[in-house]
């Protein structure tokens, strides 16, 4: 019988199966940290703990749904700015968007007299042409958004008043309590919603689904590609084939459909609104979304982080008051919140940059 041997070679020296040795392993750091939302987050568990530490009435129950209301404010108009800044672009015009909108429900329900939610409808379709004019007029003349919505924010400004004026002969929209649908449409809109004993506004629920539906948008979805390559590389997405002006008409009435919902919430808050209001409110919306991770030329960021923006506002706002610091320093204090957010993120992302090929 014959018996066979084996030769036993050398180890074998290449890659191991099922790895791939020209992918480099980073470190849980680089992983967490060069996504923009975490760095944010960052900030705003540093900020949270100086307000707590400061202030035993800063971590109450009902100061922290006084903080998310304030943040919602905000945070609503950050979801849509955050989009339309991911794509490339900014809105000047946004903050009186939200005043126009409110106003041209009001007025359209005082001078034709009929029910509230008419009025709601007309404010929604408003605020969505102004959203599209911005788009269009982006997408036609080729000029800087800056400029389109720079002329839309002193048009609508001057609209507001002189509007306001004509029909009601003031500055003021009339009230809109005891009018028919007011009891319903202030239930949709301005409510309060007990959660474990302490009244959330609503505002904080739309907030936090809105926040969801556009990380669904981004990350789940060819419009969200197209969103973030409009913004990166909008000259290469037209040569495949993305719809790139389309993309930010969409955008831009993503704004206006923001604008709206905060607008019906401030009309139905307060009953009635002022046509001077709203100035200014837009850099708060834009400082939001910087915080939060979105670049100014557009191509990166993301909802989440727009929304911890917003959230890093809200506790500065507050945790001001509950501190009892001098107001004085109120708008000192939150300049220099935003800017030491942005900063950290800035660090943090460069950090996890410069790691990113190491084991």
């Amino acid at each position: 019988m014959t018996t066979s041997t084996t030769a036993v070679g050398p180890a074998k020296t290449g890659p191991t199966p099922g790895k791939d040795e020209r992918v480099a392993r980073s470190s849980v750091f680089v992983r967490i940290f060069s996504k923009p939302e975490f760095g944010a987050g960052s900030a705003a568990v540093v900020l949270f703990i100086l307000f707590a530490s400061v202030s035993q009435t800063f971590t109450q129950p009902s100061s922290i749904a006084t903080v998310l209301y304030g943040a919602s404010t905000v945070g609503i108009m950050a979801v849509g700015v955050s989009l339309l800044m991911i794509g490339g672009e900014v809105d000047l015009s946004a903050g009186v968007g939200v005043i126009s909108s409110a106003l041209s429900a009001s007025l359209f329900t005082y001078w034709f007299g009929t029910n509230v939610w008419l009025g709601v409808v007309f404010g929604l379709v408003f605020s969505l042409a102004v959203g599209a004019l911005n788009g269009w007029l982006l997408t036609k003349t080729k000029l800087a958004s800056f400029i389109i919505t720079l002329a839309t924010f002193f048009m609508l400004t001057g609209l507001n008043l002189g509007v306001t004026r004509l029909i009601t002969g003031g500055v003021a929209t009339p009230t809109v309590q005891g009018l028919p649908g007011f009891d319903s449409a202030e239930a949709v809109f301005a409510s309060d919603i007990p959660v474990f004993g302490v009244n959330v506004k609503i505002t904080v629920f739309y907030w936090i689904l809105l926040v969801v539906i556009a990380t669904w948008l981004l990350k789940r979805t060819k419009g969200g590609n197209w969103i973030f390559s409009s913004g990166g590389a909008p000259d290469a997405s037209r040569a495949v084939g993305v719809p790139v002006a389309r993309t930010k008409i969409m955008l831009y009435m993503g704004v206006g459909f923001c604008a709206w919902l905060l607008g019906m919430h401030q009309l139905f808050a307060f009953k009635t609104v002022q046509s001077g209001e709203g100035i200014g409110n837009e850099f708060l919306y834009i400082i939001a979304a910087v915080v939060g991770g979105c670049l100014m030329t557009g191509g990166a960021g993301s909802a989440i982080g727009g929304a911890i923006g917003a959230l890093i506002y809200g506790m500065a706002l507050k945790g001001v008051v509950y501190a009892e610091w001098n107001p004085d320093w109120l708008k000192f204090f939150l300049g220099a919140m935003l800017l030491g957010a942005t900063v950290l993120n800035l660090m943090l992302q460069r950090r996890a940059a410069k790691g990113g090929g190491k084991k």
